[in-house]
C-alpha cells in the first residue's frame, strides 16, 4: 500500500473517531443520574455468576461493602466463596442452598431454604451500608416458584437509593426483567461439557 493511501485511510479513520467521540461524549453528558441499579444476568450460557462475582470484587475495590446470598448453591464450596471469605470486613457471604434441584429432589425443603435465604437478602436490602448485593441463582428460585416474584420485586424496589443489586441465574422472569436497569442474556456457543470434559476447578467452581 502506498504512503498516500495509508495517509488517506488514517485521515478517514481519524474523522470517523472524532464524530464517534462527539456522539459518545454527548451521551455521557446526558447520563447524569446517580442511583443504585438492578443488573440481571440470565440465559443458558456460561458466565452469569462469574460476572456477578466480578462486579462484587469491583465494588470492593471501590471501598464498598458487599453482601452475597447464594440461592440453590451451597452444598459445595466454590473458589469464589473461598476467596471472598478472606475479606470478612468487606463482604458478608451466605451460601444458603443445598445443591441443584435435580440433586435435592425435595421441593418443600428447597422452598424453605429459599425463603430463609430471602430473609437474609432482605436484611442486606434494608442496610444502606451495603453498597452492592449479589443474589446468585435467585432467578432459579423464582423460576421454580420457590419465592413469590411480586414480593421479591417489592423488596428490591424498597432498598436504599444508592444500593446496587446483581441477580444471576437462568430463566429470569419477565417481571424481574421489566424492573431491571441492565439485563444481559448469556448465549452458549460451545461448552466443554458437551465434549465430555468435566467441570474444572478454577473455571467452573
Amino acid at each position: 500500500m502506498s504512503e498516500a493511501n495509508t495517509d488517506d485511510i488514517n485521515q478517514r479513520h481519524r474523522l470517523r473517531m472524532e464524530r464517534k467521540k462527539a456522539i459518545i461524549d454527548a451521551k455521557i453528558a446526558a447520563a447524569d443520574k446517580q442511583i443504585g441499579i438492578i443488573i440481571v444476568n440470565t440465559g443458558n450460557g456460561k458466565g452469569k455468576s462469574s460476572s456477578g462475582f466480578g462486579m462484587a470484587i469491583r465494588a470492593m475495590g471501590h471501598g464498598m461493602k458487599v453482601g452475597i446470598v447464594q440461592f440453590i448453591k451451597g452444598a459445595m464450596s466454590t473458589g469464589e466463596e473461598k476467596f471472598l471469605r478472606r475479606f470478612p470486613d468487606e463482604v458478608s457471604f451466605h451460601a444458603m442452598g443445598e445443591g441443584y434441584t435435580w440433586e435435592t429432589q425435595d421441593r418443600e425443603r428447597d422452598i424453605e431454604k429459599a425463603r430463609v435465604a430471602w430473609e437474609q437478602a432482605k436484611a442486606f436490602l434494608s442496610d444502606p451500608a451495603i453498597g452492592l448485593v449479589l443474589f446468585d441463582e435467585l432467578n432459579i428460585a423464582l423460576k421454580y416458584r420457590y419465592l413469590d416474584v411480586d414480593t421479591v420485586i417489592a423488596d428490591l424496589l424498597e432498598r436504599p437509593a444508592m444500593q446496587h443489586v446483581v441477580i444471576t441465574g437462568r430463566g429470569a422472569p419477565p417481571e424481574l426483567i421489566a424492573i431491571a436497569d441492565t439485563v444481559t442474556e448469556m448465549g452458549e456457543v460451545k461448552h466443554a461439557f458437551k465434549a465430555g470434559i468435566g467441570a474444572q476447578e478454577g473455571t467452573e467452581w
